[in-house]
């Protein structure tokens, strides 16, 4: 799918579902899956690459590497969380320049102080609106095609309330911006409230952490309600270190994987699922002495 193609899918149901993905591998297997978009979460990149909290650690450097990784390895349009585009507006125009230098469909940024934090983690704080409104034209500007989409997330339910949330969802759409983000809806009266005031006019994004403020529905449900994309971003990472838990203890009672081989892909299913059979045919097809044979 291409970029213009995925602004074209949210214009139409059902929603679409992206799962969280922090590297070229877990991209793969969501695209073998058969997704059609992708959610690169910026706090599973922090819990993966880094072994931390989504607590401001991660950097835009960073990102844009895990990034290009994913988009030279699939073909799936990503969208990525850039944070508070990583400092003021200046800031954000470099972070938005290297994410779609990097393969990014959509950039999302955010309305947080800097140092950030996990939109269900208490303690967050917010930039005036009318800074962040300045980001926001600041990123559109930077952006060399049309194509790449930029979505605007509001923090300010959790310090402001319910309807501050809503005016400042307001004026970023105003900013022109293609897709809206409103973080921490705690209850479904919130989350149909958003829907009715937006949905007709630009996509909703629903954002589903398990354990966090916000009930958790399906993609099919919260599509009726109006969500044009649903994401379950940290979901990989934490089904990850549940099976990690359960792999490496395993390993330290037994020391042997047998207890474990039901649940694992041997030699030949890793290699058969990342393409190496088909990476090895290509290889071949540049090799000089078989070329001469």
């Amino acid at each position: 799918m291409t970029r213009t193609s995925f602004q074209q899918r949210l214009q139409s149901t059902p929603a679409v579902l992206a799962p969280g993905v922090y590297d070229a591998l877990t991209a793969l297997v969501a695209e073998q899956a058969g997704f059609e978009a992708l959610y690169l979460s910026g706090a599973s990149i922090a819990y993966t690459r880094l072994g931390r909290s989504d607590v401001g650690l991660t950097t835009a450097t960073e990102v844009a590497d895990t990034l290009a990784r994913i988009t030279e390895r699939v073909a799936l349009p990503v969208i990525v969380d850039g944070d508070t585009g990583f400092g003021n507006a200046l800031n954000t125009q470099r972070t938005v320049r290297a994410f779609e230098r990097a393969g990014a469909a959509m950039i999302q940024l955010e309305d947080q102080t800097f140092p950030k934090r996990c939109g269900h983690l208490d303690g967050k704080g917010v930039i005036p609106r009318a800074e962040m409104c300045g980001k926001l034209r600041a990123a559109l500007d930077a952006r060399h095609s049309d194509g790449t989409l930029i979505l605007a997330r509001t923090d300010a339910l959790a310090l402001e309330g319910f309807e501050a949330a809503m005016e400042r969802a307001e004026a970023y759409l105003a900013c022109g911006v293609d897709a809206l983000f409103i973080e921490a809806l705690r209850t479904p009266e919130q989350m149909r409230s958003a829907c009715e005031r937006f949905a007709a006019r630009i996509p909703l994004l629903a954002n589903m952490v398990e354990g966090g403020k916000t009930p958790v529905q399906s993609a099919s449900e919260l599509g009726r309600v109006g969500f044009r994309i649903v994401i379950f971003p940290g979901g990989t990472a934490r089904a990850v270190a549940h099976t990690l838990q359960r792999y490496y203890g395993s390993l330290k009672q037994h020391e042997t994987t047998a207890p474990e081989r039901g649940r694992m892909l041997d030699f030949d299913q890793l290699n058969a699922l990342i393409g190496t059979p088909e990476l090895l045919r290509e290889g071949a097809r540049y090799d000089a002495s078989a070329q001469q044979d």
